[in-house]
């Protein structure tokens, strides 16, 4: 097989767990470690919200087997869902939501498709990654849904997490 012939090789997005300048110098040296966010999905229509650790990779139970486009009238009549970044950050007294981002998402499961800006879900799982609350363009009800589940979820997190958090999410 000549060299024209064989597939390049793809450099992949590495993603590991823990430190990853913990004990050696070597491969893994400036990988960024997503061990402290989590995707959150939230199903407007249902009230309902979960943890989809699948999500991470756009693999969640929403997204497989949806082809997604940028074009919102591709998935016209779909189902609109949130997906949100959730960061868990350390102080003094213990851990906390840190980071909070909603990025939006329609599925239209009929047609297979969906509305999503690949760009937009990186650029606020980064924000979120920086200890960034940007809740203001979701809509009230699922604001109130996102709160509920993470109070919920954890209520010494929740207690922890800044006055800004709770008052961008409606809640005090």
């Amino acid at each position: 097989m000549t060299n024209e012939e064989k597939p390049k090789q793809k450099m992949g997005f590495t993603i590991i767990k823990n430190d990853p300048t913990d004990g050696h110098k070597g491969f893994g040296i400036g990988s960024l470690s997503l061990e402290n966010v989590s995707p959150v999905i939230i199903d407007v229509e249902e009230g309902t919200a979960s943890v989809e650790i699948g999500a991470m990779h756009a693999r969640s139970d929403v997204e497989r087997g949806i082809k997604f486009t940028t074009d919102r009238a591709d998935s016209e009549g779909g189902k609109p869902y949130w997906l949100v970044w959730v960061t868990i950050d350390h102080k003094e007294d213990g851990p906390y939501y840190a980071g909070i981002t909603a990025c939006e998402m329609i599925v239209n499961r009929e047609k297979r498709r969906g509305y999503k800006i690949l760009a937009d879900h990186v650029n606020k799982m980064d924000k979120s990654m920086k200890r960034h609350i940007n809740v203001e363009h979701m809509d009230t009800p699922s604001k109130k849904v996102l709160a509920t589940f993470l109070e919920q979820l954890n209520p010494d997190l929740w207690e922890r997490s800044s006055e800004q958090l709770r008052q961008d999410l409606f809640v005090e």
